[in-house]
């Protein structure tokens, strides 16, 4: 049983962006209020109200350990997965430079990460750092063989994203990893996870990652808290400054209710992800098969076995993507045509699918409806009737 979550001011409207923000489970929000009206105390503070604040965040840490078979010191609390990406990457990169003094750094990644990703890697290339970026094949998958070729002698780290976040394309991160340890033992893996957390295994021995980024925001936990698991073995330089929480790699009063709200968070996505799995697949299945039937032309982006259930992008070559979304919109639905992140600059082609094609013909063509826990039939038949409307324009 899902917990029935409606807007009552806004009833004929839909939500199609699940990739790009989730709403917050009621029980999640349950489970933070505590945090949020009356246990207020700094963490850090040794008087009776601080020490149980502190015992709050222990116990999530402990939860979200469980969660991914780690343990409870593995796990880093940050702002969200921008940051995590953001420290994995940048406290690799420092760490190497200014502890270990390394002449030759080398990282390699793909073309097709999340913005958070791509950008740190562009700013640690302008502070010297070397990098490599492995396109994906056509269908949305990075050829593992192709990262392992990637990697030297000096590669200090490799991260490769669980699940893309624009096409929904799952990566083979396991075999990843495997090839990664195999040609060198000293390089790291890492792994942005986000998109993952509600419907992927997250057992990062399993994984054959050092570093793991999750976002409470994808799992319908509270926006504003993220997780790194780093495992225990690897030193990072801190890119934040100040108290020294968080193990000394992340300064700042912690935030406790979000903290509790990401275990819980966790901790629910778990114990429904196989019925939630088989539930979105098939209502994904029967929004492709009416639309192929009415617009037969319709081109899906990404490989369609190897995806999340709940993602769906496709292109209709000369469709203005923009437009689409505000006509849809206008029609009470609510989806995207690139990553939220993307929208913030002028160009709002997806580099992604571009990657895919090596075109433009679909980049600004396409459309992302994902789908999530609190998706109905009812609305899965307005959107179909909504979509051709728009599309046959």
């Amino acid at each position: 049983m899902f917990w029935n979550f409606r807007r009552t001011t806004a009833k004929k409207r839909a939500y199609f962006d699940y990739a790009s923000a989730t709403p917050l489970d009621p029980r999640v929000l349950k489970a933070m209020m505590p945090w949020l009206k009356t246990e207020f105390a700094n963490a850090s503070a040794l008087y009776k109200e601080g020490v149980v604040a502190r015992k709050a965040i222990e116990e999530a840490r402990r939860s979200v350990a469980h969660g991914l078979q780690s343990k409870p010191e593995e796990i880093i609390f940050t702002s969200g997965g921008t940051e995590a990406n953001n420290m994995a990457i940048l406290g690799t990169y420092l760490h190497c430079r200014d502890v270990l003094k390394k002449e030759r750094i080398h990282f390699v990644t793909t073309s097709i990460e999340h913005s958070s990703v791509l950008e740190a890697f562009e700013h640690i290339r302008g502070l010297g750092a070397k990098v490599t970026y492995v396109s994906p094949e056509e269908n949305g998958i990075v050829d593992a063989k192709k990262v392992e070729e990637a990697v030297r002698p000096e590669t200090v780290l490799v991260s490769v994203m669980y699940a893309n976040n624009e096409i929904g394309t799952v990566q083979p991160i396991r075999d990843i990893g495997r090839l990664v340890k195999a040609k060198n033992p000293d390089a790291l893996f890492h792994s942005d996870a986000c998109q993952a957390g509600s419907y992927l295994t997250l057992l990062v021995n399993d994984l054959y990652v050092d570093l793991l980024t999750l976002d409470a925001s994808k799992i319908y936990g509270p926006k504003g808290t993220g997780v790194l698991f780093k495992k225990r073995s690897v030193t990072l330089q801190s890119i934040v400054f100040g108290g020294g929480q968080e193990a000394g790699l992340r300064s700042g009063t912690e935030h406790v209710a979000g903290i509790v709200g990401f275990a819980k968070a966790l901790t629910i996505a778990q114990s429904v992800k196989k019925e939630e799995t088989r539930r979105i697949m098939n209502f994904r299945s029967r929004i492709l098969h009416e639309l192929l039937s009415k617009v037969p032309e319709l081109k899906i982006n990404g490989d369609m076995e190897q995806r999340l259930p709940n993602n769906l992008n496709i292109c209709l070559v000369g469709l203005d993507a923009e437009y689409a979304v505000l006509r849809m919109d206008a029609l009470g639905y609510a989806l995207s045509s690139v990553t939220s992140c993307r929208t913030l600059s002028e160009d709002s082609s997806s580099y992604v699918i571009e990657e895919l094609y090596k075109d433009a013909s679909c980049s600004k063509s396409s459309l992302r409806i994902t789908l999530g826990r609190f998706t109905t039939e009812k609305e899965i038949q307005g959107l179909v009737e909504a979509l051709l409307t728009v599309l046959k324009r």
